[in-house]
């Protein structure tokens, strides 16, 4: 069984799952009766979640966790869609306020 790690922003136990549709998602450690997402551990030790619903409800194997993005309050995290504030180099110019005045023209 692989131990649980720890999320980089905020500290919190976390595991990787892989979803029905084989992409990643980051699920708290800790099951919760309030989640979205069903995990269970497979044979080979990999951890899978998919979403349960009225046709296929969470099986007796499986334990409601919530996605981790849903529970990561870090006071540092950037906000979405917005790097992070980057210092520039002495010589380097920061054009941002003039691309934002030329975005709309033609």
């Amino acid at each position: 069984m692989r131990a649980a790690m720890r999320c980089p922003q905020c500290g919190r136990a976390v595991l990787w799952t892989v979803t029905e549709a084989g992409k990643r998602l980051l699920v708290d450690a800790d099951p919760d009766p309030d989640g979205n997402t069903a995990v269970y551990q497979d044979g080979t030790g990999t951890y899978r979640s998919r979403r349960p619903s009225a046709d296929l409800p969470v099986m007796g194997w499986e334990r409601l966790h919530k996605p981790h993005v849903a529970t990561c309050t870090p006071a540092t995290r950037p906000a979405p869609g917005r790097p992070a504030p980057a210092v520039l180099p002495a010589g380097v110019a920061d054009l941002t306020a003039y691309r934002r005045k030329t975005r709309g023209r033609s």
